[in-house]
């Protein structure tokens, strides 16, 4: 999601990601290959139009062989700008979280995925602990309420084995009984204002931050116009979609013809 405004601190990063490129003799294309994304991605994080995630920061310093330089000037980007703490990186907002909205197009939320459904997504095993650790906000004391809308094509969309699907499948009906889950299934349709992933995380004050995925790997902003876009997006999608038992039995449904 492109900001508002071109800001100095942004600006002043883009400037030292082309400067480094440069230097290394690389062209925005063959960055863009090197980090497996679009060259358009590459020129608006240069131009400053756009604010990368800290871990592509990090991808970029890996690419570019410039130590820790762009994820040391990414950080005081945020401070510098001023933002909330929980801002700095998606998943600390979403474990500080009291409640979570996620709307999922291609694949299971990742927060309800089983470990070999993630495994048959990430396969290296640090990303797939980091996954299975960050679902434990779920079952802790102070665990937030989250609100999941699933595509109906995500039930049948194989990832791994049929064996996978089905464990997987039953998780996702299990856990729709949980208290603080609500998981619903939104018939295949086109849905107005909602063109990929994304996932809100309200924080205890108020605060409320989003991260829509991408090609480029995501995008977070705390900006109220985008905020607000995206709720509405959201409501939208809770409204078509089957209510909670409805959607409990098409998912065991699923189970029972597809992957059985």
């Amino acid at each position: 999601m492109a900001v508002k405004k071109l800001t100095p601190e942004l600006k002043a990063f883009g400037s030292e990601v082309a400067r480094l490129r440069e230097e290394v003799g690389l062209t925005r294309t063959e960055l863009a290959e090197l980090l497996n994304v679009t060259r358009s991605y590459v020129g608006q994080v240069e131009a400053g139009t756009t604010r990368c995630r800290r871990e592509f920061a990090i991808r970029i310093d890996g690419a570019l062989n410039s130590g820790s330089v762009l994820v040391d000037g990414w950080d005081d980007l945020l401070q510098s700008a001023n933002y909330p703490r929980w801002f700095v990186d998606f998943p600390k907002a979403e474990g500080s979280a009291t409640f979570l909205r996620a709307y999922e197009n291609t694949l299971v939320y990742g927060l309800l995925q089983i470990e070999e459904y993630a495994r048959a997504l990430l396969m290296k095993d640090e990303l797939i602990s980091a996954r299975m650790k960050r679902q434990a906000i779920l079952a802790r004391s102070d665990r937030p309420m989250v609100c999941v809308v699933m595509n109906e094509s995500v039930l049948f969309r194989q990832v791994g084995s049929r064996e996978t699907m089905r464990d997987q499948l039953e998780h996702l009906a299990t856990v729709s009984s949980w208290d603080n889950v609500t998981l619903q299934i939104a018939p295949t349709a086109y849905y107005r204002g909602a063109h990929g992933a994304f996932t809100i995380a309200t924080q205890s004050n108020g605060g409320e931050v989003i991260y829509l995925a991408t090609a480029a790997g995501g995008t977070i902003s705390n900006e109220s116009d985008d905020v607000l876009h995206v709720a509405k997006a959201f409501a939208t999608l809770q409204a078509r979609a089957l209510p909670v038992d409805a959607s409990r039995d098409l998912i065991w449904k699923v189970v029972q013809e597809r992957w059985t």
